[in-house]
């Protein structure tokens, strides 16, 4: 269904060790289940060589490496600090390369971090421009917890745009406090335009109590569509995909606009 949206990157699953998520136990199936639509891109998310090396070989065709800014979550999010996780990165951008997979970046925390607190920028600067530069095509700015306001994301972003340029940069907004659209659209008239979000604002992060999920794809897509901005995406489409979802699991949309036009 969000195939059928216009939406050109999905996210599917995650490679992660279902010991450890075990939401995520169900990665190959979720692969081999997905009615591929050429031109839409399916990328998972890999932590290591061995969650990559399983994703290719369910047919994954790009993946994504997910770090953070801060010390103590890159310890509780993947087990290791965050230099190691870089050299742990560095690898499986180097078997990506040689396989012709190519691999986004993720920079967690980028506007505040739910053990450390406030993140410097500077330090959110310096993952980002080792990730691009070991060979990511994009990275991804994630406000894990949802804390960052238009204020922090015009600084964090003025700091990565001095290592990185601005269009390898995405934003990866977190709702929890009900400033992702508004920190989005700091990040497009800086230049980004890459928004990451999730259909109905599912979602959320098993290592940071009380985040909400991802900022809403229907409200992004309406907010963009507002500004007179081109996504080629269906929003009708879009929020069937919503209610869909929302019906299987059997919870409310965090969707503002869904919940306007009482989809659900």
């Amino acid at each position: 269904m969000l195939s059928a949206s216009g939406l050109s990157v999905i996210e599917a699953t995650s490679f992660v060790s279902p010991k450890w998520v075990p939401q995520m136990a169900d990665q190959v199936e979720v692969m081999k289940g997905i009615a591929r639509k050429p031109g839409v891109s399916y990328p998972v998310l890999t932590p290591n060589l061995k969650g990559f090396q399983a994703a290719v070989k369910a047919g994954a065709g790009e993946v994504a490496i997910f770090g953070a800014a801060s010390e103590l979550f890159s310890k509780k999010n993947i087990n290791c600090s965050v230099e190691e996780s870089l050299q742990r990165f560095d690898e499986v951008v180097r078997m990506a390369k040689d396989a012709g997979v190519p691999v986004r970046g993720y920079v967690s925390c980028v506007l505040g971090c739910p053990y450390e607190g406030k993140v410097a920028p500077e330090k959110v600067a310096h993952v980002a421009k080792r990730l691009y530069s070991m060979g990511c095509y994009e990275i991804s700015l994630g406000d894990t917890t949802g804390v960052g306001t238009p204020g922090s994301m015009s600084d964090m972003l003025e700091a990565v745009t001095r290592e990185v340029p601005v269009n390898a940069l995405a934003v990866h907004c977190h709702d929890t406090y009900g400033q992702a659209l508004a920190n989005i659209l700091v990040a497009l008239q800086m230049g980004i335009s890459v928004i990451d979000s999730s259909v109905a604002g599912l979602g959320g992060c098993p290592y940071a109590s009380g985040a909400s999920g991802n900022v809403a794809t229907e409200d992004v897509v309406y907010m963009l569509h507002g500004l007179g901005i081109q996504t080629g995406v269906d929003l009708s489409k879009l929020m069937d995909a919503g209610a869909f979802i929302c019906r299987s699991l059997n919870r409310k949309t965090s969707s503002k606009v869904a919940q306007a036009t009482c989809k659900l």
